[in-house]
């Protein structure tokens, strides 16, 4: 049913969406896991090298979850400002847009990759019906 206008219903706001759908919670799962796994791989390869100076000039070590949460900010930050996607949305057809349909602000999208970080981020899909860092910084990820 082509042509016809989706209303989606955000705790703050009520947007109408032209032939714009939101994704799923299976696309969103395929996200995380290709995007994460990424992030792993730099952030194992950057700590490594980065242990090969703290063996021999002795500088201070940093724990590698350090690594992880810094490479997972900026992954998604240069990502989604740049190309309002990541490579886990590239390969499910899917990309960020604000609640009115068109192209996030940069700030929506520091807002949004630095709530990723927070352990509780996901605990908020059962009652709000979407993730925490979709709802602080106002923004949806629907089909491309």
């Amino acid at each position: 049913m082509k042509g016809l206008r989706k209303v989606v219903y955000l705790p703050y706001k009520i947007i109408n969406l032209c032939s714009m759908n939101k994704v799923g919670l299976g696309t969103r799962v395929i996200n995380f896991v290709v995007d994460t796994l990424i992030i792993f791989i730099i952030s194992y390869i950057s700590y490594h090298i980065r242990s090969f100076y703290v063996f021999y000039y002795h500088i201070t070590d940093i724990p590698f979850y350090y690594f992880f949460w810094a490479i997972m900010v900026v992954y998604y930050f240069l990502f989604e400002t740049l190309f309002k996607r990541t490579p886990g949305k590239w390969l499910s057809i899917s990309k960020v847009v604000n609640i009115n349909g068109g192209k996030p602000a940069v700030w929506q999208i520091a807002v949004r990759s630095l709530c990723r970080v927070l352990p509780v981020d996901c605990f908020f899909l059962p009652f709000i019906e979407m993730t925490l860092h979709d709802y602080v910084s106002r923004t949806i990820v629907v089909e491309a």
